[in-house]
């Protein structure tokens, strides 16, 4: 399965969750919002909704600051 992630694309392995690709991509334990075809995902969804081929995903990191 092909999909787009930030802009690059990426193989993976059907019946892949937004969670298992999180896990994926080193992201598991951090704050990030993620989007699949212009579509917020709410943290609800995150772990079974599944991604399928030709998806569009963003995923934004949150940083702290001041």
């Amino acid at each position: 399965m092909n999909i787009i992630v930030n802009g690059i694309e990426k193989n993976f392995s059907s019946n892949l969750t937004i969670e298992t690709l999180l896990i994926n991509l080193g992201h598991n334990n951090k704050k990030v919002a993620v989007e699949v075809n212009e579509e917020i995902i709410t943290r609800s969804q995150i772990k079974n909704k599944l991604i399928v081929d030709g998806d569009r995903i963003e995923i934004i990191k949150a940083v702290g600051g001041g």
